[in-house]
């Protein structure tokens, strides 16, 4: 006998066996029972949603400016970001529309702290449920001052805690090839955006869109947290985001190309030009010129260029994370720089006066 013959299926770890803990987490219907949307913040954010699908479809001449931090995680200075941002929307609405950047999870190039749901505590202890509570408490607060939320949808759960708060949707650079995001953009319910690839490639941009108009089946979960197999619709409401790559791709020829490879494939001709990243050549200091650029060739008749993206905070700049987060400077993002409020406030009355 040998000695594989002593041995039982105990013996062996076969499932599991780079996986430190589980942690049950309550499931997203108890969340939205404990912080429950209301029906006229439910209304506001329906016909959010359809005026922006509108602007993708051209039948509503605004201008879409989503802006706002990098990422949140001090909610106390997101509160005060909110109160200016809102302020100033309601002067250049005829015009503008605004909606607040809410990113609570970050795609990280290799490692990093990953956002608000993830990370809360921003100490590694990855208070997952404490993160999406803070998130759907912090966005009803949106909703009812009257500022529609524009978020990532980075991971394919956390749309179930709190999707019926968010009027706008972006799949990020690293995550529009994939699949998985792909079938999740076609069941999400609100409009949503695809940036081109990090190295600059549109047409990921462009199947991406293709894919996520299409009806999907795949597997998620339940308001009861149940595994389920999801079949989706598709999403009518879909646009590309220009954000750069190896060169900046927002001026006349690159917006063109977009809109050609877009008129190919049959898609919206909507393009919404992403400020930052490779359009700023990671400099927050450029993005008011990106802004300027693009705003100008929509005045000029570009109308296939529906918005921009601007990364924005109380304070210029950036700051690294550290072990004490006690020393964090207030208003400062500790992801990607951001411009500081002052030169966001003159930019957007810009933007309105050019639209005039």
């Amino acid at each position: 006998m040998s000695d594989e013959d002593d041995l039982t299926l105990e013996a062996f770890i076969l499932e599991n066996r780079n996986v430190a803990s589980l942690t049950p987490l309550m499931p997203p219907a108890t969340l939205s029972e404990r912080l429950p949307l209301g029906t006229a913040e439910a209304a506001f954010i329906d016909a959010t949603r359809r005026d922006i699908g509108a602007i993708i479809a051209g039948r509503d001449p605004r201008f879409l400016v989503v802006v706002g931090p990098c990422s949140i995680h001090d909610l106390v200075a997101a509160r005060e970001y909110l109160g200016r941002l809102r302020a100033l929307a309601g002067e250049i609405a005829d015009r503008v529309l605004v909606v607040m950047r809410v990113y609570f999870e970050k795609p990280r190039t290799t490692v990093g702290w990953k956002g608000l749901v993830n990370d809360p505590h921003m100490n590694d202890t990855f208070d997952i449920e404490s993160g999406l509570t803070l998130a759907r408490s912090f966005l009803l607060e949106l909703v009812e001052s009257g500022m529609p939320a524009a978020t990532e949808a980075l991971d394919p759960i956390v749309p179930q805690y709190f999707g019926d708060l968010i009027s706008w949707y972006a799949i990020g650079a690293r995550t529009t090839e994939s699949q998985t995001h792909r079938e999740m953009a076609s069941g999400l319910s609100a409009p949503c955006g695809f940036k081109n690839a990090t190295d600059g490639n549109v047409q990921v941009a462009v199947q991406a869109m293709q894919a996520a108009r299409s009806p999907h089946a795949f597997l998620g979960i339940d308001a009861d947290g149940r595994t389920a197999v999801v079949r989706t619709r598709g999403n009518p409401d879909l646009h590309a985001i220009l954000r750069g790559g190896r060169e900046p791709n927002y001026d006349a020829a690159a917006i063109e190309a977009c809109v050609a490879a877009l008129d190919k494939a049959g898609l919206p001709s909507a393009v919404m030009v992403d400020c930052s990243h490779g359009n700023s050549a990671k400099d927050a200091a450029r993005q008011p010129g990106v802004a300027r650029e693009v705003v100008a060739q929509r005045a000029a008749g570009q109308n296939a260029l529906i918005g921009i993206m601007l990364e924005s905070n109380l304070e210029f700049g950036n700051q690294a994370l550290g072990d004490d987060v006690s020393k964090l400077r207030y208003g400062v993002s500790i992801t990607d720089a951001c411009i500081d409020w002052e030169t966001t406030a003159a930019l957007l009355r810009d933007i309105h006066a050019a639209l005039g």
